[in-house]
């Protein structure tokens, strides 16, 4: 939930990274499982779904 949202609030994986003190490459495997769990292609895909969802 926390890498989801923020990548709504725009972050870069390197923002998100600094921002829960994990590696950058941590954070593209969060990314891409957010992605596949919402059945999106893209990251502004994905906070269309989580809301429509009623995730955010």
């Amino acid at each position: 939930m926390e890498v989801l949202q923020l990548i709504e609030r725009g972050f870069s994986n390197k923002k998100i990274a600094a921002q829960l003190t994990i590696s950058p490459k941590t954070v593209d495997h969060h990314v891409s499982a957010v992605l596949e769990k919402l059945e999106a292609v893209s990251r502004g895909e994905a906070t269309a779904a989580a809301r429509a969802s009623g995730l955010l």
